[in-house]
């Protein structure tokens, strides 16, 4: 199975092997999108967990980060595997798949563009008119890639499966494993070290293995009675753990290679909340629940883009209160710089909206100077934000004097610049984050950033005013929502940061 890599200087398509055997001559997996990337790193490191060649402890965990210990034995264990198992279309034990799906696809197998997680959706229509049922045939190593994103992302919602194949259970799809949440991930300069970071050192177990088909290895659930959940044998078993029933036909492409013309995919293996060591990664936020304040795991969201929950991933770093995560290893590697990469899949219910993806320096050492910034740059957009939203109203009062109280929100909305703020605010973040691992002081960073988020609070008020007669109530609207917007931003209850980047003279 091929997949896609960055090599200097140029993108190439690689084996499993390939990419374990010359880890470190590879920059970066290059998916088709972030989920993608992220279910094939998964996958890699499934394979380092199932050949055993891991790190037993966290200080040899450590040294292989330094020294750039080798994944050339897994690539060995990788060679010298049974073949069968690694046939994506083998008649008894499909690489990733359940054959018992087998007696259903003649009849009612679909277009492969099911199994792909941004074109199937909620199964209807798609942007560019390919309808659901159109068997385009798609090569067998985007469709591998295709399930095994599936495998990690896949959404809940109902399967286009009959209830009566194997079971009622069949057609109710679970979430899987990384898709009601963001994946942070520790990139290295190669693939090499991007997959040694984010091994979990330990011993291995004896049922933990990898999972290459529905049939065969371990006992799956019965699509029969009631649900059952099963708790994984150990990291390899997790990362390669089969959330969907999935089939895939094989059909012979005009260049001649193997390709997919039609798919089954149901119901999967369904995980219980899992211990804190399958979730190495997670960032913990605090959300409010019936009075009670309940810690959960950072879930993606269409209303705040990933950066504005980057003080979450950072008091994460900072506190590290588990014992062993990925968090407490990182901190073993004073002064090396690593980027933290979150990724999530934004979902409406069943239908998929977007994948949200950044990156967050890092230097282990320099923790509570990054979760200073962090949440010191969260406070002043915040702060600026509800500022735009109170020059907005100052004006909406003189230029609709009388509205309709179903109006006011409207109205209001045609004068706040918080949005554009908010879009054009990412960017100075990321220099504030870079400033900061490259040692520039919090404080001093933080006063620069907060004079670029009030020249561009006073950019987005004036940008939305433009509409307002030069005369009038008009021109008394403009230059009280600028008066207004002024005396917050330099005011006694402005954030320190805003208040002393006012007396900087610009």
């Amino acid at each position: 199975m091929a997949l896609t890599v960055a090599a200097r200087p140029q993108v190439t398509k690689i084996s499993l092997v390939q990419a374990l055997e010359d880890s470190d001559a590879f920059t970066a997996i290059a998916g088709a999108t972030p989920g993608e990337t992220v279910a094939v790193i998964e996958y890699l490191l499934a394979l380092l967990y199932a050949s055993d060649h891991i790190p037993r402890t966290d200080s040899e965990w450590r040294e292989w980060v330094l020294r750039g210990e080798s994944l050339a034995p897994a690539a060995a264990w990788l060679r010298n595997d049974a073949h069968e198992r690694w046939n994506l279309f083998d008649p008894v034990h499909p690489l990733g798949q359940n054959i018992a799906l087998a007696p259903f696809m003649t009849e009612h197998g679909v277009g492969p563009a099911q199994i792909v997680i941004e074109q199937a959706g909620d199964y209807n229509q798609f942007f560019d008119h390919r309808h659901l049922h159109h068997a385009h045939p798609m090569p067998a190593d985007i469709a591998f890639r295709a399930l095994l994103t599936q495998m990690s992302y896949g959404l809940g919602g109902n399967a286009k499966v009959g209830k009566d194949w194997l079971g009622p259970l069949l057609f109710p799809q679970s979430v899987a494993r990384l898709g009601g949440r963001v994946r942070v991930l520790a990139l290295g300069r190669t693939l090499g070290e991007t997959l040694r970071l984010n091994l979990a050192p330990g011993t291995r177990r004896p049922n933990d293995g990898l999972n290459y088909s529905w049939t065969g290895g371990r006992s799956r659930r019965s699509f029969e009675g009631r649900k059952v959940t099963r708790l994984p044998d150990g990291p390899a078993d997790a990362h390669s753990y089969l959330c969907r029933s999935m089939l895939l036909h094989p059909t012979r492409m005009s260049d001649g290679s193997l390709g997919v013309d039609r798919v089954l995919m149901g119901s999967g293996e369904v995980l219980p909340d899992l211990p804190g060591e399958f979730c190495q990664d997670a960032v913990m936020v605090k959300r409010g629940s019936k009075g009670k304040d309940n810690w959960v795991q950072l879930r993606p969201s269409a209303d705040r883009a990933m950066w504005r929950e980057a003080h979450a991933l950072y008091a994460t770093v900072a506190e590290r209160t588990k014992d062993k995560d990925l968090y407490n290893r990182l901190a073993l590697l004073p002064g090396t710089r690593v980027q933290l990469w979150a990724v999530g899949l934004i979902a409406r219910k069943s239908t998929p909206v977007a994948w949200v993806a950044d990156e967050f320096p890092y230097v282990p050492g320099q923790e509570m100077e990054f979760r200073e910034v962090s949440e010191g740059g969260s406070a002043i957009c915040e702060y600026v934000a509800r500022a735009l939203w109170k020059a907005a109203d100052t004006a909406r009062v003189i230029v609709y004097p009388n509205p309709k109280p179903s109006d006011i929100k409207q109205q209001t909305e045609r004068f706040n610049g918080a949005a554009d703020m908010w879009a054009g605010a990412g960017d100075h973040f990321h220099v504030l984050l870079d400033a900061v691992a490259e040692g520039l002081e919090p404080a001093e960073a933080l006063v620069g950033f907060a004079a670029e988020i009030a020249a561009l609070a006073r950019t987005s008020l004036n940008n939305r005013l433009d509409s307002l007669s030069s005369h009038g109530p008009g021109l008394q609207a403009r230059l009280q929502a600028q008066d207004r917007l002024r005396g917050s931003l330099t005011g006694s209850r402005a954030p320190h940061f805003l208040q002393e980047a006012a007396r900087v003279p610009r």
